[in-house]
């Protein structure tokens, strides 16, 4: 197991930042060019979204880094949420059972292995 776990951190894993969310009709959608401004209901003030596999996993604020964006955490979710996150959803009661057992044994071997 702790080969696999090994493997398992090594994958890349997609990260999504979201600086916000806003409905348009269609026809808005179509006729977006160059030069087109979209505000975002959103303050800069508020913090930024982390969602891995669609789900949200922690919050923060952007921050220049050199001349790139990055995130200053200023929340992170436990393991085990972070761990589901990387994986689907479950189908049924009995299988999220199972998902849940197998979660709690891999979250605690991570923290074992951090030290």
């Amino acid at each position: 197991m702790a080969s696999d776990i090994k493997h398992i951190l090594r994958l890349d894993v997609p990260l999504i930042v979201v600086l916000g969310r806003r409905d348009m009709a269609a026809r808005d959608v179509v006729a977006l060019a160059p030069g087109a401004i979209i505000e975002i209901p959103k303050s800069a003030e508020e913090e930024l979204e982390l969602l891995v596999n669609n789900k949200c996993v922690g919050l923060g604020r952007a921050v220049k880094v050199g001349e790139n964006f990055g995130i200053r955490m200023s929340y992170v979710g436990d393991l085990k949420n972070r761990i589901e996150a990387l994986g689907e959803a479950p189908r049924g009661p009995d299988e999220r059972s199972k998902q849940e057992q197998d979660l709690d044994a891999l979250a605690e071997s991570l923290l074992q292995n951090q030290g």
